[in-house]
């Protein structure tokens, strides 16, 4: 059985239209694309439901050895420069976390132990925490001091989005 035929008893079993002989290989990946993306956001959705975070909607654990290459690797990122002493620190803590579920595959969200992490911190002059840092492209664009609403936060964070 050539491809072709393979392709369209394929494509068949799923519930979409039979493919003419010589189908259009860029119609094929547009189906499988937009197939993949349905799956995806109602997987998301499901997980939403039924309050399970997925490693995509969770903040992800920096260190003075990881931070530049995670940093690099996302096009938008927000670092929270945190203590476990810190009072403030563990009130903004869940607005972080929610954050990063309700933004997952918008924006990556980071956390960095300052007491674990000095040679970080001090890279980017931590002297008060919590400190939060929006990088876009590997640069500092803005920064939140301090245990602020998630209102506030969230403004900052969407016009950097909007800019993308």
């Amino acid at each position: 059985m050539g491809i072709n035929k393979f392709v369209q008893i394929y494509i068949g079993r799923i519930g979409l239209s039979r493919i003419e002989e010589g189908a259009d290989e860029a119609e094929l990946e547009r189906i499988n694309k937009k197939k993949l993306e349905e799956m995806l956001e109602r997987a998301k959705s499901k997980a939403q439901q039924q309050g399970e975070v997925s490693e995509l909607g969770k903040p992800i654990v920096l260190t003075d050895a990881t931070f530049q290459s995670e940093v690099s690797k996302h096009p938008l990122i927000v670092v929270d420069f945190w203590a476990s002493w810190c009072g403030p620190c563990r009130m903004i803590a869940p607005v972080i976390e929610q954050l990063a579920r309700d933004y997952a595959g918008k924006v990556v969200f980071g956390k960095l132990n300052v007491d674990e992490n000095p040679a970080t911190a001090e890279l980017f002059q931590i002297r008060s925490i919590p400190n939060i840092l929006i990088f876009k492209k590997s640069r500092v664009v803005d920064g939140v001091l301090g245990a602020v609403p998630r209102s506030y936060l969230e403004s900052k964070i969407r016009s950097y989005l909007e800019t993308n």
